[in-house]
């Protein structure tokens, strides 16, 4: 294959890639996007393989046999709910490939064109550390990101005094290990430069509390995206480079509309900052009466009224109830009830994690609208259905400033006038803190699994 014929071929590739993303920008065009995103990475690696400098073509043909059976696997038996800790451990697994590939490079230049051990050019050594340093601390962070939602970890921020002062001290010492490493090219200060990393990728993460993870999972996908990008330029792989800077804008500008939504600091968060405040005494929450219903009266309260926002989160997700809460939707709709969907941005522990759920239940997409577009309307609105939605519905956000999700933007559910809320009792939610929601007058809480409850609704309502 040609140079001209590969840059060709990388440059298709890299236009599928941005109609990808064009594409998964809605639900409506999501599979289209899948299908060039598909596409385009064939293109890729059908030309990367078709260059004259590859060798070992069956260890590379072993590699993808056995990745692509794990990967296959994996989507096979994956749970909807476990989606924000694959793609986190994913995340890592992205940030150790572009250690290794780095590591790879400097030790063996020639075989990269990148010069001679001992004189290698010091654009490629930039580089390469950049490459490493970024996908160490992806590594390391996208592990802590995983342990936390998969409940290894505490999802509780974890601090300590001089937290900050530490992190910058190591920041301003990576930088000088760069200009050392850069001048004397050695092996230790390759591998130092990628311990420091992962201990800042530690560091960085375990402050941010649960409620917060969202915005973790699209900063790390963009730390692996700019990894991929500055291996890419070490690799002189235009594709590479492409997707990797594609993958990092993306997930950058993604954080930003993250962090815009839960009213938190763009700055703070890539500092790894945010969400480690301890908070104080919460609001008092009274004498904590809880007033609670079956589905027969819920059934009656939903049908009594003439309109309904229902408000789906993880406690939907994990019970797989969408179908059957699409299903109650329907019979309400007959009855001639309006009825929508609120999606608040961070609902779930994952972007867009509730939409994808509507979308498979063949929820029409005119009914679901985002927080800022509804919030106004719960005022005017006969009944709320909270189906598993904790700290996205909690009114401590607005009332409390010693919480946790204090400036937090929440759906403002308890202004209906009245609060149906499905959960499996008055367990707090990732965030760690108790919902005074529950103990409202206007509230009536159905204990029980949602998928169960909606099920039994549908049957109290035919």
């Amino acid at each position: 294959m040609t140079e001209n014929f590969a840059a060709f071929a990388y440059l298709i590739s890299s236009v599928l890639f941005i109609m990808a993303l064009r594409g998964l920008s809605s639900p409506e065009t999501a599979r289209s996007g899948n299908i060039f995103g598909i596409v385009g990475m064939v293109i890729a690696v059908a030309t990367t393989l078709a260059t004259p400098g590859v060798v070992s073509y069956w260890m590379i043909l072993l590699g993808i046999l056995i990745g692509g059976a794990i990967g296959t696997f994996i989507a096979w038996k994956i749970e909807m709910t476990s989606l924000p800790e694959l793609v986190a451990a994913f995340h890592s697994l992205v940030g150790l490939a572009a250690v290794c590939v780095a590591a790879a490079a400097f030790f063996e230049p020639a075989a990269y064109g990148i010069g001679t051990p001992g004189n290698i050019g010091v654009a490629s050594l930039i580089e390469m550390s950049i490459g490493t340093a970024i996908g160490a601390v992806t590594f390391t962070g996208s592990i802590i990101a995983f342990a936390k939602l998969q409940g290894v970890m505490s999802g509780a921020p974890i601090v300590f005094p001089g937290q900050h002062a530490l992190n910058a001290l190591l920041g301003i010492l990576m930088i000088a290990l760069v200009v050392w490493f850069c001048d004397a090219q050695t092996g230790t200060l390759f591998w130092a430069i990628a311990i420091l990393a992962f201990i800042i990728g530690f560091l960085i993460i375990i402050p941010i509390g649960g409620a917060d993870m969202p915005v973790v999972i699209s900063m790390l996908n963009s730390y692996s995206g700019w990894a991929a990008c500055g291996i890419g330029f070490t690799l002189s792989n235009m594709a590479l480079i492409v997707t990797g800077a594609l993958v990092g804008s993306s997930g950058a500008i993604l954080s930003y509309i993250m962090c815009k939504g839960m009213n938190r600091s763009f700055f703070n968060v890539i500092l790894g900052g945010f969400g480690g405040e301890t908070a104080g005494p919460s609001e008092d929450l009274g004498d904590r009466t809880v007033r609670s219903g079956s589905a027969e009266d819920a059934a009656f309260i939903l049908k009594n009224a003439g309109s309904v926002i229902i408000v789906p989160g993880y406690g939907m997700a994990v019970a797989q109830a969408q179908h059957a809460l699409r299903e109650m939707a329907d019979l309400l709709k007959k009855e001639g009830i309006r009825v929508r969907y609120a999606i608040h941005p961070v609902a779930g522990r994952m972007p867009g994690h509730m939409n994808v759920l509507l979308a498979e239940a063949n929820v029409p997409y005119d009914e679901v609208e985002e927080l800022e577009e509804i919030n106004r309307d719960f005022a005017s609105t006969d009944v709320s259905f909270v189906i598993g939605a904790n700290d996205v519905t909690n009114p401590a956000a607005k009332t409390d400033p010693q919480s946790a999700i204090y400036g937090m933007p929440v759906l403002n559910v308890e202004e209906a006038g009245t609060v149906l809320f499905v959960k499996r009792s008055l367990g707090s939610g990732y965030a760690g803190i108790d919902n005074p929601l529950f103990y409202r007058d206007n509230t009536m809480m159905l204990f029980a699994d949602a998928k169960a409850m909606c099920e039994d609704i549908v049957k109290a309502l035919e």
